[in-house]
């Protein structure tokens, strides 16, 4: 059913797509979807959190032994931001119904930023043991972390400039990776 509420979503936006739609599209009953999602914007928010969580997990890299913690923290948060940037769903959104985004950006957090959260102190405090990472409160880390990547995921494409070769999404990565990488460091 989150399959088929992807595609509604990814065809209409989030505005347009219905409950009708998504049963129809799944092959069930609308009081299959209702029994589950009492209207569009559960549904989308759930779609939101298994898809967002898919990029971030993703995005980490396998540990290495011929690489720290905080390598692969930076790594993973780098690679996250530009994959979560290049998602189908998430540039639907913007495009159609960034309204969507603003209470996760400025009135409360959602499941995925939560979850997003979790990995994030868990890694943390993989960094904190092997020295890797410069020791703070895991959960004051996490945080901060989290409102610079997501300042770049939501951001970006306001501080390109597509004729200067030194302003591309690229090179904002690349400053991105050097802000974590300072800031984890011990």
């Amino acid at each position: 059913m989150l399959d088929a509420a992807r595609d509604c979503v990814l065809a209409v936006g989030v505005r347009r797509t219905t409950l009708t739609d998504v049963a129809r599209r799944a092959g069930v009953s609308r009081m299959t979807l209702y029994r589950r999602w009492p209207d569009v914007r559960t549904l989308v928010g759930d779609l939101m959190t298994r898809e967002w969580i898919a990029v971030a997990v993703s995005a980490i890299p396998p540990a290495r032994p011929d690489a720290t913690t905080r390598a692969r923290l930076v790594d993973g948060l780098a690679g996250g931001v530009a994959a979560f940037r290049a998602h189908p769903l998430f540039r639907k959104i913007v495009d159609v119904d960034p309204e969507l985004l603003l209470p996760y950006l400025l009135d409360r957090r959602g499941t995925s930023q939560d979850a997003l959260l979790g990995l994030i102190t868990g890694a943390l405090e993989e960094g904190h043991a092997d020295g890797s990472v410069r020791r703070l409160h895991p959960d004051l880390q996490a945080r901060a972390l989290l409102l610079v990547v997501q300042s770049f995921a939501m951001s970006l494409r306001t501080m390109t400039e597509p004729d200067d070769p030194r302003l591309t999404d690229a090179a904002f990565l690349e400053e991105l990776r050097t802000l974590l990488e300072r800031t984890l460091s011990p």
